[in-house]
């Protein structure tokens, strides 16, 4: 019986995840977040509407656009194609909106 070397398997190891890493990197299921890729929630500021009050706003629109797609509000940026983000409050907790959307003729 041939004793093994354990050196031998360690490098196999860490080459076969190695290897995985790259592969699925090159083929797209592997995806390092940047911090432009994400928009803050504190970026955002919820305008209270009262009646009777007036309030004002920017006339020149956000670089997002939300749409409400299983019942929770997604964020499309149409600066950076491709970002799109679920709002999500302090817990991380989705916001939701009473309509169903999808995607099929839109983008």
């Amino acid at each position: 019986m041939s004793a093994t070397n354990p050196v031998h398997l360690i490098l196999t190891a860490v080459g076969s995840v190695a290897v995985t890493v790259v592969a699925l990197g090159h083929y797209g299921y592997l995806h390092v977040a940047r911090p432009e890729d994400a928009l803050l929630l504190s970026e955002f500021t919820m305008l209270k509407t009262v009646p009777g009050e007036d309030y004002r706003i920017s006339l020149k629109p956000a670089s997002q656009v939300a749409q409400c797609i299983d019942g929770v509000l997604v964020l499309f940026d149409t600066e950076q194609k491709g970002l799109t983000g679920v709002l999500v409050d302090q817990r991380r907790q989705a916001v939701r909106c009473p309509g169903q959307g999808t995607l099929e003729g839109e983008q």
